[in-house]
């Protein structure tokens, strides 16, 4: 007689999330969301606020350390990140081994996992402050060069060195495409590293936290963390809406488009979001970061067409709380920054390594293994059948 499937008890299928959606899995104070008003908040500071007066640098130490630094200490901060900008060699010689058509995600998920192996945590605790910073200020001094370096190296060039006279974003552009960009754009661009730094616990924040929970060391949580951000279901959005603005070409064409997709059941990539069901108050910063590109720069002819895709959006999505999210316009940014766009989601990942690294700290200083349960379908008590026996 076959096996019977088992039927799990009737309340466990009932607690049943699929994604665990909506179930708090930590306590935290280190990022705030309230989906329903559009409101973003590090440590309880906007992220408007932020965006208006912090820097990138010192919004980490305050998502990090959980306190706005006094000027020494913020000079103290980006010294250190300036002084571990560089990688040890061999990290240069792996890079060379990687293919010139690897994905830049893949590489910089790599080059961390090896980084850890030059810096091992030894017999020291995770919860020792000179360690635990030590790795802090080297994954964010770092990730930067990683990103840039492989960047050059798979075009056949020499790595940029980075410039001790640079600030973090600055440098950054200064390594990626070896020209020192305009300030106006290095502070645009360090904006949008504010913005992406933290967002409750979304899937990458979540690996970090697992990953966190069984003591490994941070190299391997941040690594486990790229590893979730570059799946397409949560990095890579903002590279898609960019391609789909220039798919749509001039913005008449929009609202064809649209209504095509949405006829289809298709998705609008930049649309939407798990939490948010108002804009994305980072799609509202972005779009004006926009605005203040083509001050700098010539306008992107999709500009206007981005423009159009959201007012139909809105038109047709709105009443169901779908509106554009923090990628819908940061494609458009980056590509006038000449950042290409397989380099956007390690953008991100650059600057969340800040939120990840906040919720690492958090996590050992409560920690508890993370081990959920599941509801088991599949049939019970089957005898084994000897190979001789099944058949041909």
């Amino acid at each position: 007689m076959p096996a019977q499937p088992t039927v799990p008890p009737p309340n466990l299928e009932a607690s049943y999330v699929p994604g665990l959606a909506g179930i708090p899995a930590t306590r935290s104070n280190i990022s705030f969301v309230d989906g329903a008003q559009g409101i973003l908040e590090y440590r309880g500071i906007s992220i408007e606020e932020l965006a208006s007066h912090s820097t990138f640098l010192e919004t980490a130490y305050l998502l990090i350390f959980g306190y706005l630094p006094t000027h020494p200490q913020l000079h103290q901060f980006e010294t250190e990140v300036n002084q571990q900008r560089r990688v040890k060699y061999p990290i240069r010689d792996m890079i060379k081994c990687f293919p010139d058509r690897g994905h830049p995600m893949d590489a910089l998920q790599a080059c961390v996992a090896g980084l850890g192996l030059f810096y091992p945590l030894g017999e020291e605790q995770l919860t020792d402050e000179r360690y635990a910073r030590e790795a802090t200020v080297n994954l964010i001094a770092k990730l930067p060069t990683l990103v840039a370096m492989f960047h050059q190296m798979r075009q056949g060039n020499d790595p940029v060195p980075p410039r001790d006279d640079l600030g973090h974003s600055a440098n950054f552009l200064y390594m990626l495409t070896g020209q020192v960009p305009d300030p106006r754009v290095a502070r645009i661009f360090d904006v949008c590293l504010i913005l992406h730094a933290e967002h409750t616990v979304n899937a990458s924040t979540f690996g970090a936290l697992v990953t966190a929970s069984t003591l490994a060391d941070p190299y391997t949580v941040i690594t486990a963390a790229i590893g979730a951000l570059s799946g397409p279901l949560h990095g890579g959005a903002n590279e898609e809406a960019l391609q789909m603005f220039k798919q749509i070409g001039e913005a008449d064409h929009a609202r064809t488009f649209i209504e095509g997709r949405l006829a289809r059941k298709e998705k609008i990539m930049g649309l939407g979001h798990r939490v948010y069901r108002t804009k994305d108050p980072r799609a509202v910063v972005l779009q004006q970061l926009v605005g203040e590109m083509f001050k700098i720069h010539s306008p992107s002819p999709f500009y206007l067409t981005a423009q159009a895709v959201e007012a139909v959006c809105v038109e047709q999505l709105g009443g169901k709380g779908i509106y554009p999210n923090v990628d819908f316009y940061s494609g458009l940014v980056y590509e006038q920054m000449g950042i290409p766009t397989d380099i956007f989601t390690p953008v991100f990942a650059m600057a969340r390594v800040a939120g990840w690294l906040a919720h690492w700290r958090m996590q050992l200083s409560d920690n508890r293994i993370f081990r959920p349960t599941q509801i088991y379908h599949g049939p019970r008590d089957v005898t084994y059948t000897p190979l001789t026996q099944r058949g041909e």
